[in-house]
């Protein structure tokens, strides 16, 4: 009887392929003139809207 093989999805690239992409797209930021803002600590940049209530069903 053979075993079926695995289903699963391949493994995605090391981190270490990322970490350099995002450097290299920080150095031409940079190199563009570009700038970075440090933002305070506990700043969100989230905002703040009243939740809705949404009933699906009949009154």
């Amino acid at each position: 009887m053979r075993v079926k093989g695995s289903n699963s999805k391949p493994k995605p690239a090391p981190a270490t392929e990322t970490r350099e992409s995002i450097e290299a797209q920080v150095a031409a930021f940079l190199q563009s003139g570009g700038e970075i803002q440090e933002i305070a600590r506990g700043v969100s940049g989230q905002t703040y809207t009243p939740t809705r209530h949404i009933s699906l069903g009949k009154k």
